[in-house]
């Protein structure tokens, strides 16, 4: 599923299938904060972005949290893990973007069962994973502007 900038976050989550989105030719992003959030029928991440452009995406469940570079695993709580990779992505010194600083993993006590691991920058990709409580649960993804954000809904129950 190909992705655009858009202005409204898209609609609720109707599947599990993987989801792309390409970046501008002048992105330089920076994941400058994480929010996790509930909605009626679906739980809500945010990655706050600095820096210029339009982010890309790839977002799609994973076997195996498997880090870029180091190849480290990493135990993600949850059934389910969403692997998220943001191309167009600029390490802090690059964009002058001050990069997410809070827990690892971010959680939302309001929101159990969503975990999302601290993003990592490896060659201009942003790597997370997101781990659920649920098996693959349907999730959609969409970019916003003003500010930049990329956000990802995953359908509860």
């Amino acid at each position: 599923m190909a992705g655009t900038l858009a202005e409204a976050p898209a609609p609720a989550p109707v599947d599990a299938q993987p989801k792309r989105g390409t970046a501008s030719p002048d992105a330089a992003l920076t994941v400058a904060g994480i929010r996790i959030g509930r909605q009626p029928g679906f739980d809500r991440i945010v990655f706050d972005l600095g820096g210029k452009g339009t982010p890309g995406w790839t977002v799609e469940y994973t076997d195996r949290a498997v880090q870029d570079g180091s190849g480290r695993e990493l135990d993600i709580p949850g059934r389910s893990v969403l692997e998220v990779r943001i191309t167009g992505s600029a390490y802090p010194f690059d964009s002058g973007v001050s990069p997410y600083a809070g827990p690892d993993p971010a959680t939302d006590p309001d929101v159990p069962g969503i975990a999302v691991a601290t993003p990592l920058v490896f060659e201009g990709v942003t790597q997370s994973f997101i781990g659920v409580d649920g098996d693959r649960p349907a999730f959609s993804v969409s970019a916003l502007s003003g500010p930049t954000r990329l956000v990802i809904d995953i359908a509860s129950s």
